[in-house]
């Protein structure tokens, strides 16, 4: 039986990564839930899941060192996935600071309580020897390269080679908005506090390697979408907004282009990594999901009107007409400073050696999650109210 300690797992991608690999594993696996539930950590996304018995939940800072020092101490941990951390752009820029102890601090404290509590000893050599099993993945971004030219205004068709075409079976619907793609050769250059903090953090991780040896392994994602999204980011704002006849807000032309994974998928990514990737390597995982802001935006208009006039049930959940659900609602915003124009993800090295691809076309992806959204909407208020931090001492207040 192996046993996860899984740090951030109240948020938007370790929740999706603690359903998948309960669901997955059920209870041949342990799951250690460690999360400070800071404004992003919702309990009432693992709701059900707290209530297993192979789950346990610590409510706790990843830089608190007594408090993970006597977790592993206490369970033979397996493995580490590390989300934990602060993870928007716009707050960076208003709180760096925060960043920097969350994410470098935060990182370091948990890859030196792995490596005391994994160290054997040394071999004939005398490098480091740790239990065997053992691993820390550090979940890191796309967002550490840095920015890559539009080359196109419109998509052009991707081009790949026979490889990972072999192994990216049922997708057809391949596009690019440039030539060029982050690779994991491709130099880190953070344009944001956020980013900065992650790139930080992929070194310290990749130094405990090479210094230590600690087994370690880096996934860099893009921008995920799907359910249990916290309600400030792109996707999910927009869709609270249509609902409620708000203006959607889109900075500068809404020409920025993103890759997007449906984090389903980039849990099974994770997974992947986690028990077959290589020791010391890093992975990209990407979604071949390249699309604007802008048409991201008009997608999410078009399909709740749709959805809204196909199925007059949810018309219950509008403040507003069916009829004012279209791009009249769109709002151009002052652009923030330093906003990259366009991440790209080249995932074929985990396609060719893992067997892994992005299995949701985002027209699929979108659909899922704008549905998810429209079923879910006790959870969606309980995060925009607030009241999802009341949970927590409802449940565990008197514990």
């Amino acid at each position: 039986m192996k046993t996860y300690l899984v740090t951030g797992a109240a948020g938007f991608i370790g929740s999706n990564f603690v359903k998948y690999i309960l669901d997955k594993y059920g209870d041949n696996i342990e799951v250690i839930i460690l999360d400070a539930l800071t404004y992003a950590g919702n309990l009432a996304s693992i709701k059900n899941e707290l209530e297993l018995p192979n789950v346990t939940f610590i409510r706790g800072d990843v830089g608190d060192r007594e408090l993970v020092q006597r977790i592993m101490r206490d369970n033979d941990v397996d493995y580490i996935v590390n989300f934990a951390a602060e993870s928007h752009v716009d707050r960076s820029i208003t709180n760096p600071r925060l960043f920097l102890e969350t994410n470098i601090l935060g990182t370091q404290n948990m890859l030196d309580c792995a490596r005391d509590a994994w160290f054997t000893g040394k071999d004939a050599q005398g490098h480091n020897t740790y239990a065997p099993g053992k691993k820390y993945l550090q979940i890191s971004t796309d967002e550490v390269y840095g920015s890559l030219a539009k080359d196109f205004d419109e998509p052009q068709p991707l081009e790949l080679g026979d490889d990972v075409r072999e192994v990216i079976e049922g997708r057809t619907d391949l596009k690019t908005y440039g030539r060029h793609f982050f690779t994991e050769e491709t130099p880190l250059a953070p344009r944001s506090p956020y980013s900065a903090s992650k790139t930080s953090a992929d070194l310290i991780t990749m130094a405990y390697h090479e210094t230590y040896g600690l087994p370690v392994n880096i996934t860099r994602c893009s921008n995920n979408y799907g359910p249990y999204h916290f309600p400030e980011k792109l996707i999910p704002l927009i869709i609270k907004n249509i609902l409620e006849g708000k203006k959607l807000p889109v900075y500068g032309k809404g020409e920025n282009v993103r890759d997007w994974l449906y984090v389903e998928d980039h849990c099974k990514g994770i997974d992947l990594v986690l028990r077959q990737g290589t020791v010391g390597e890093v992975y990209n995982i990407g979604g071949f999901n390249e699309e604007s802001n802008i048409n991201i935006v008009k997608q999410v208009i078009a399909i709740i009107a749709r959805i809204m006039r196909e199925e007059p049930e949810y018309q219950q959940l509008l403040k507003c007409s069916v009829d004012d659900i279209n791009d009249g609602l769109i709002e151009f915003v002052t652009d923030r400073p330093g906003h990259d124009m366009r991440y790209a993800i080249d995932p074929s090295k985990i396609a060719r050696e893992l067997g892994w691809y992005p299995e949701t076309p985002f027209t699929v992806g979108i659909e899922k999650t704008i549905r998810w959204n429209l079923d879910h909407q006790p959870w969606v208020n309980s995060v925009t109210s607030g009241d999802y931090q009341r949970y927590y001492e409802e449940m565990y207040g008197n514990r």
